[in-house]
């Protein structure tokens, strides 16, 4: 059987092409701003990375695969600027000392450095659904279990000898239109989530969707007076005053759309300075005030009833229920994430080092996304993740393996005539 000989082999590593693909001058100015480097005689920030993501994309299960794995590697170690590969003592040290900050900051340069790149097919594809916000986020938490009381938050307490399972959230504003987090922030799995909507820096005029877990109304009465929009599911309990019934229609058996609108009235209770102007000292004190929403009401395709509340009077009630709908890209990205990469074993037990894999776990999903988008490959995120696995020290073309990854057979013309001939027999 014939076999096609062309490889489309390289004189770089899968690995090293990869890592080409970082901004090394932007890392080296980032370095230079947090001291990552002072006092350190070897092990520097950048082989840390490299380090890091090697372990990330090849799914090691600890820093001692990771650094033995990277041993084996022999002679390959030099396309990567590194001499030798780390002693398992040194990597950890540096996981436990050298600050997450440095890594945050790189990942948000890359954010920067890569968006013109992601934003630009998906932007496309919103507003042929009808979404015509330029920015238009979503935001959402995961919870990342630990088997360590490092972060505490999530579990409980085990029968027997068994640890304590703690946890870490991650909470997460992605940016639909690039389906790239903008904004990334790690907690203790115990906080609630709607605490952290007040670090959301959104300007004039953007969108944002969530979930019902992040009904604050005190946080929603700000935005409106910032002209920043939001679209929310509303909880079950929740208390409101109907003004007006909007709109309101019977559906028919089978039939999804909106079937309710009403404008509605919620209290909320904000702390006002009090006093006269010539004191210094005033006191806050609690009002009650009152927040004008709409709340839609929508039936989907398979007959599940949801409540929307929006600040947005301008846009229709369909567009209230398929902006929610986009939300959905946050949870496909928080799957992608635990699922192609190991967030399940970590390579230190200190907070500064789970913080550092996390962020080095978000660079190297940031990589696969802009792979699959300069290559316009048809192939599924995890089959990409897996063919890059296994394929991440071979001196093979990177596009062609996230584009086409196989060997082709050429059909064979004759069958092969397994009988003995007459000449074989006359040996006989």
């Amino acid at each position: 059987m014939g076999k096609d000989k062309s490889k489309n082999l390289v004189g770089q590593p899968l690995f090293k092409q990869i890592v080409k693909m970082l901004p090394k001058d932007e890392f080296d100015l980032l370095v230079s701003k947090c001291g990552s480097d002072r006092y350190y005689k070897t092990f520097f920030s950048w082989e840390q990375l490299i380090v890091m993501l090697f372990g990330i994309f090849s799914r090691c299960d600890s820093m001692g695969e990771v650094c033995d794995g990277m041993r084996a590697l022999g002679g390959k170690l030099n396309y990567l600027g590194m001499e030798s590969s780390p002693a398992k003592s040194t990597a950890g040290d540096a996981l436990r000392d050298r600050d997450e900050e440095l890594f945050r900051l790189f990942y948000f340069a890359l954010i920067a450095h890569f968006s013109p790149l992601l934003s630009v097919s998906r932007k496309k594809k919103c507003r042929k659904q009808g979404v015509s916000f330029e920015e238009f986020y979503a935001f959402d938490s995961s919870t990342v279990t630990l088997f360590s009381d490092v972060m505490k938050g999530v579990g409980r307490n085990p029968k027997g000898d068994g640890k304590k399972k703690g946890g870490l959230k991650v909470h997460m504003l992605t940016d639909v239109h690039a389906d790239t987090p903008r904004f990334v922030k790690i907690s203790e799995a115990k906080m609630h989530d709607k605490n952290f909507l007040q670090y959301l820096n959104l300007s004039e005029g953007s969108m944002v969707v969530f979930d019902k877990a992040y009904n604050y109304y005190l946080q929603f009465a700000k935005w409106t007076r910032q002209g920043v929009n939001f679209v929310c599911r509303l909880k079950d309990n929740a208390r409101y005053e109907v003004q007006e019934v909007l709109h309101e229609k019977k559906l028919e058996k089978g039939e999804h759309a909106v079937y309710k609108v009403k404008h509605i009235h919620v209290q909320y209770i904000e702390k006002v300075e009090t006093g006269t102007e010539g004191k210094k000292k005033r006191k806050k004190v609690r009002q009650t005030r009152t927040l004008c929403l709409r709340l839609v009401w929508y039936r989907d395709e398979q007959g599940r009833k949801y409540k929307f509340i929006t600040n947005n009077w301008e846009i229709t009630d369909e567009e209230v229920a398929l902006i929610y709908k986009n939300r959905w890209s946050i949870e496909t990205g928080f799957k992608k994430l635990k699922q192609n990469f190991q967030l399940t074993y970590f390579y230190s037990d200190t907070e500064n080092g789970i913080k550092t894999q996390v962020w080095c776990t978000l660079i190297a999903y940031l990589l696969l996304q802009v792979i699959q988008t300069k290559s316009e490959s048809e192939k599924a995120f995890s089959t990409i993740a897996a063919l890059l696995r296994m394929h991440l020290i071979s001196h093979l073309d990177l596009t062609w393996v996230v584009t086409e990854g196989r060997r082709t057979y050429p059909r064979r013309l004759k069958s092969r005539n397994k009988s003995p001939t007459a000449a074989q027999l006359s040996l006989f």
